[in-house]
């Protein structure tokens, strides 16, 4: 029953969570900076953060709609301008400069600390905010039951994780992160089109 729901709250974290930002930026210097084990331990504290979203735009987005229908549209148009927004953004992406990275892992770096980092970068991200108060706006249907919504979450947190512990994963090696400074800012621009099609659409489409 919800098939279609699901699959598109997927592309659209897909998109958001490949597309390089401060989640990614924290993941990799971790990696970089103290090791392959302490960027795991960032990628888990990310993940985790993102039960702390999908929390408050749950218990949120359904108050405004027992509340009002028209603020809930308000905010629909809100969240749909910013997809659009951060799609133009992504864009409009430039080549990374050739300073990427260059030394390898140095100091230790506690798994309390790295997890710490990680969470903290996502959960104040306002970014991140305004990306899952847009997801469960205009994606996911407010009459849709607080199990699949809580579902979705669980989804969102793990997925998030694991994504992330693949970039520890593979920018802890050299090459890779060469390779991504040079070629990055194509697959960028690639999400932000996509961004910016599906604001398009949800700004066109009433619920």
């Amino acid at each position: 029953m919800y098939w279609s729901e699901s699959l598109t709250v997927a592309l659209i974290h897909l998109l958001a969570v490949a597309s390089p930002g401060p989640d990614f930026a924290v993941v990799v210097r971790e990696s970089v900076a103290h090791g392959r084990t302490a960027g795991r331990w960032t990628a888990l504290g990310v993940g985790s953060a993102i039960f702390l979203h999908v929390g408050y735009s749950m218990l949120g987005i359904g108050l405004i709609v027992s509340q009002s229908i028209v603020l809930f549209n308000v905010l629909k148009r809100l969240a749909a301008a910013y997809l659009m927004y951060i799609g133009i953004k992504a864009l409009r992406a430039k080549p990374a400069t050739d300073a990427a990275v260059t030394a390898g892992p140095a100091e230790p770096r506690s798994a309390r600390q790295a997890f710490v980092a990680g969470f903290m970068t996502n959960g104040l991200n306002p970014k991140a905010t305004l990306f899952f108060l847009s997801l469960f706006t205009v994606v996911i249907n407010p009459h849709t039951p607080v199990a699949v919504q809580a579902g979705y979450g669980v989804y969102l947190a793990v997925a998030t994780a694991l994504w992330f512990c693949l970039v520890a994963q593979l920018f802890s090696q050299a090459r890779v992160r060469a390779g991504f400074a040079r070629m990055g800012h194509w697959f960028d621009r690639t999400m932000g089109a996509v961004l910016v099609a599906l604001g398009i659409k949800i700004a066109l489409t009433s619920r």
